[in-house]
Parts: C-alpha cells; sequence; structure tokens
C-alpha cells in the first residue's frame, strides 16, 4: 500500500468510524482493506458476553490477518482452521495446540499427521474414508461428526458440501470407535448470514435428534460445535451481538445437556464490520442512450476480494462523494475481462446520478472473507492491499 495524507475528506461526509476518517485522509494507489483491530476487539467482547458458556473459534479463513489472529490470541480465543496454513499461522502468533480444531472435513493425510505432531486434538469428519485418515494419522484424536442440516433462511447456506446424514453420522461414530478415536460430539452449520436468531429453532431440532439418537445407541457425547452463521450488517438490521448470541444460546441449552462442552465458530459476525475497503470508480456508461441502467465499474471485483457477491448474496454498503444527491439504479462491475465480474445486476444498486471516473468509493464492513478471497493477480491486478488501523 502507497498510502499518502491527501486533501480528501472534503470530498465525503463526515466519517462516520475510525476508519472511514482514516481512508478520507488518505488516497490509495490501488483497493485496501482497512481493518480496526479495536473494533475486532469490541466484537469479540459482544460475542462472548452473549455465548456465555460457549467457547470462541474464530473461523481464521474469514480473515487470516496477522494483526487478528495476534489480538485474538491475547484475548484468549480459540481457533477454527481449515488448512496446515492457517494451524501454522495460529501457531506462530502463540495458540496452544489444544486451542485449535482441524474443522475441514476434507484434509490431506499428510496434514492430518502435522496437526497431530503438533498437538492438535480435535478434528471435524463426515465420511468413512476421513475417519480412516485421521484414525491413521492422527491416532486416539477426537472426532466430531458434521450433520447435513436442511437450509435455515440463512443469506448464504452452507448445505449439501458438507455433512453428513442422520444414520451415517451414527455409523462413523462406530467407525471411529472401532479404530481406537473417540468420537465427542457433532458439529453443524446454521448457514452464513443468518440474520435473525429465530432461524436457528429448525435446524438445532434436527441437530438435537441426531444426538439423541447417538446416545440411545451408546455414545458418550460432551461436544456440540454451532459453527458459525453469526452476522454482520450489510444494510438489514441484526441485533447487537451479544443479543444475537444470547438468543442462540437459549435455544441451544434448552435442547442440549447441560454441562458439555459448546463450540462457536464465528468468522464474519466477528470481523466483517471491522473493515471497509477504499476503491475507485474506474468508469461510468451507458451500453445505450435508452439504457435504464448505468454500469459503473470499480477497480476492484469479484476476483480481487468481493467474491461473496456471487449470486448476490451479500449486499455491501457504499459511500460516495456525492451521498445526498440524486440517485439511479447502476449495475455494478468490477475491472477484469471476465463476463462473469458483474458484482449486482439482478438487484441494481442506488448510486448518485453524478457518480464519475476517478470518484473515491468507500465499500462497508469488508472485513471478511475479502483479502483471503483475493487472487494472486487475476489479469494483472494485485491482491487487494489491507492496513491495520
Amino acid at each position: 500500500m502507497n498510502a499518502t495524507i491527501a486533501d480528501f475528506s472534503a470530498s465525503f461526509p463526515v466519517a462516520s468510524s475510525r476508519i472511514e476518517g482514516f481512508i478520507a485522509a488518505h488516497s490509495f494507489d490501488r483497493p485496501t482493506l482497512v481493518l480496526d483491530i479495536e473494533r475486532v476487539e469490541a466484537q469479540y467482547h459482544g460475542l462472548n458476553a452473549g455465548l456465555g458458556n460457549a467457547t470462541i473459534h474464530y473461523a481464521v479463513k474469514a480473515n487470516p490477518a496477522d494483526a487478528i489472529i495476534d489480538r485474538l490470541v491475547d484475548l484468549g480465543s480459540h481457533f477454527d482452521a481449515a488448512s496446515r496454513g492457517e494451524i501454522e499461522l495460529c501457531l506462530s502468533h502463540g495458540a496452544h495446540p489444544q486451542a485449535i480444531s482441524f474443522g475441514n472435513t476434507v484434509k490431506r493425510p499428510s496434514d492430518i499427521a502435522f496437526a497431530h505432531r503438533a498437538g492438535i486434538t480435535m478434528f471435524a469428519a463426515d465420511a468413512a474414508e476421513e475417519i480412516a485418515k485421521i484414525a491413521e494419522h492422527a491416532p486416539g484424536a477426537e472426532v466430531y461428526i458434521r450433520l447435513l442440516v436442511e437450509a435455515s433462511g440463512a443469506d448464504w447456506p452452507l448445505t449439501r458440501k458438507f455433512g453428513t446424514t442422520r444414520d451415517t453420522a451414527l455409523a462413523l461414530m462406530a467407525q471411529a470407535r472401532d479404530l481406537g478415536l473417540r468420537p465427542a460430539g457433532l458439529s453443524f452449520h446454521v448457514g452464513s448470514q443468518t440474520r435473525d436468531p429465530a432461524m436457528w429453532g429448525d435446524t438445532l431440532d434436527q441437530v438435537a435428534a441426531v444426538w439423541q439418537a447417538a446416545v440411545e445407541a451408546g455414545f458418550d457425547l460432551d461436544l456440540l460445535n454451532i459453527g458459525g452463521g453469526f452476522p454482520a450488517f450489510y444494510g438489514e438490521a441484526i441485533p447487537h451481538p451479544t443479543v444475537y448470541a444470547a438468543r442462540v444460546m437459549e435455544q441451544v441449552n434448552a435442547r442440549f445437556p447441560e454441562g458439555i462442552r459448546i463450540m462457536a465458530e464465528p468468522g464474519r459476525g466477528l470481523v466483517a464490520e471491522a473493515g471497509m475497503i477504499a476503491a475507485e470508480v474506474l468508469l461510468v456508461s451507458k451500453k445505450s442512450e435508452d439504457d435504464l441502467h448505468r454500469w459503473v465499474y470499480l477497480d476492484i471485483g469479484k476476483f480481487s476480494g468481493l467474491a461473496e457477491t456471487m449470486d448476490e448474496a451479500i449486499r455491501y454498503q457504499f459511500v460516495t462523494p456525492h451521498d445526498g444527491e440524486a440517485t439511479g439504479p447502476c449495475i455494478l462491475a468490477g475491472p477484469s475481462c471476465d463476463s462473469a465480474d458483474v458484482l449486482y445486476e439482478k438487484r441494481p444498486v442506488a448510486l448518485p446520478v453524478s457518480l464519475k471516473s476517478g470518484d473515491k468509493v468507500m465499500i462497508r464492513n469488508c472485513g471478511a472473507y475479502t483479502s483471503s478471497y483475493s487472487s494472486v493477480g487475476f489479469n494483472g491486478f494485485p491482491p487487494l492491499d489491507v492496513v491495520v488501523i
């Protein structure tokens, strides 16, 4: 990042946050994610207060910035790692091995062995072959079985690719026990950006039924991983993180035994609102004189950090120098020579009519799943830069 103090703030409304103030006071030679580490800490405390007896395992994939991992280690957070690289990252910042779970259900055998040697004791699985790999390369480890659950109403459902059915889950527990592993419990994911805690109810009913069946089959379960789903603000109202987490835990505690270990894996809900992206308008055009929509091309797109605009599931909020002026519908697109690099078309974005090439824009609440999604250099564009304040 090459940021310099500039007479830039005059073109924006009064900054509503430390991040907006920082971006408004600097210029950037490429799209840049600005993170406020104090906001990460505030979100952690807010979620932790509501989660009560549940332990936070931060989903590292949401944003692996060194400053975030370092601060969360200091706060006593645990971590959900999806790869050897994420395990090594957490360990390098002082995380205790037993505070890290290997939560990806698809793992390379050598990575399982690495994790086991490093002291990781907790692994996820949802298939017989995965159980066999863990038994061979992490003998004696704890495993939790990820369940396939029906969609909850989340903005980004996470069904089909991960998880298994009730009967298969019981069979996997038996296999794990026979191979010398400890089948400790169950995990699930209610779906990313589950805005209303009431949406958890049906999913928790499904998981509780499998838990009861496992107990009746003789398995001594004591671990429930409730996954992520904790939301961030993208324009639609959501509860305060403490209130949200407390309402989720009320439902969990009503369905599961007292005294069990409960893991929660917030990613988006912990870091999304701690980041904003500084970007620039490259072109505003119409395909024809009678076109109802303008096309607005930014210097950032799907391949350089905004992958979550896929299917228009996540609706980012934009700040421009012309806010307060007349607006009109825009199709928003990225800079690459790829026709898939269109951000919002099904539901156009209302942006000021006076918006033009060279205007600086801010994209709010981009702290999660942006820098970690950014390509190394598709079309020669550099990866998303990151600055921490």
